[in-house]
């Protein structure tokens, strides 16, 4: 009974296979603007939706959503129907399988690192999995990177580079937990110091002053690093404290112009 039941199955495959293939083929055979094409190329998308979710499903458990990867699979099986030619003799599912292929590895590629990084070093990252998973098989241990580097006829410095790359693939929370006492990840990070802004102002604040008439760097001198106030350097260099006033209001306006353009 049990291998009736899986030669009826089989059975079944292959005609809806064939009746699928018939669609393809039937489609291909109408013109680009022949009213009947859009419902056969409907007909032909859903028939193959076998083919695109079996595809997907080789790519599960890789830290995406099945339902995404359905999704995706079904893009390439779209641009693979209206892509299809008929007349270059190749069967349809020989042309839709590497352009579903085609376009999972690329929704990995594009859309699950954590930062990006040159396409290289991505398609390095699975080439080098690849290649461990293999080599633990054969060798019977984890493979060193004299084995993956020979595996893949790469040198050790590029297999290094890929499982440095290889890092960028997943990111890691702040809020993940790096000591008992509660501290988190974010809290070891620097914050941003205020110094280097000061630093930044003292630095152009020199050329500034230098602008200023000798009395005005005077005043603001004494104000600002004397910390005396306008009547004492008013008593200092022998003018009133309003005259003082002023000139202080003239210099900062002189010293924030100066500022202002440079920034």
């Amino acid at each position: 009974m049990t291998v009736l039941a899986d030669t009826a199955v089989h059975d079944e495959a292959a005609t809806s296979t064939d009746r699928a293939s018939e669609l393809i083929s039937a489609m291909a055979a109408l013109p680009a603007g022949h009213p009947s094409r859009p419902a056969l190329r409907d007909r032909a998308i859903e028939a193959w939706l076998p083919l695109a979710r079996h595809l997907a499903n080789r790519y599960a458990n890789r830290g995406e959503p099945r339902d995404d990867l359905h999704q995706v699979a079904v893009v390439g099986l779209i641009k693979a129907v209206d892509r299809f030619e008929a007349d270059r003799g190749v069967d349809f599912s020989g042309f839709a399988i590497p352009t579903i292929v085609g376009e999972l590895k690329r929704h990995f590629r594009d859309r699950t690192w954590s930062v990006r990084v040159p396409r290289r070093l991505q398609e390095l990252r699975l080439a080098i999995t690849a290649a461990n998973s293999t080599l633990s098989n054969t060798l019977g241990r984890s493979p060193t990177v004299a084995d993956i580097a020979a595996h893949l006829g790469i040198s050790d410095d590029e297999v290094v580079e890929g499982l440095e790359g290889a890092r960028a693939y997943n990111s890691t929370s702040l809020s993940t937990p790096v000591a008992e006492t509660g501290t988190e990840l974010g809290d070891t990070l620097g914050g941003e110091d205020a110094g280097y802004e000061a630093a930044e102002l003292r630095i152009a604040l020199g050329p500034a002053l230098s602008s200023l008439d000798e009395r005005e760097q005077k005043i603001v001198t004494l104000r600002f690093y004397g910390n005396l106030t306008q009547q004492q350097i008013a008593d200092r260099i022998g003018i009133s404290q309003m005259h003082v006033s002023r000139l202080l209001a003239k210099a900062l306006v002189k010293l924030r112009g100066q500022l202002e353009a440079i920034a």
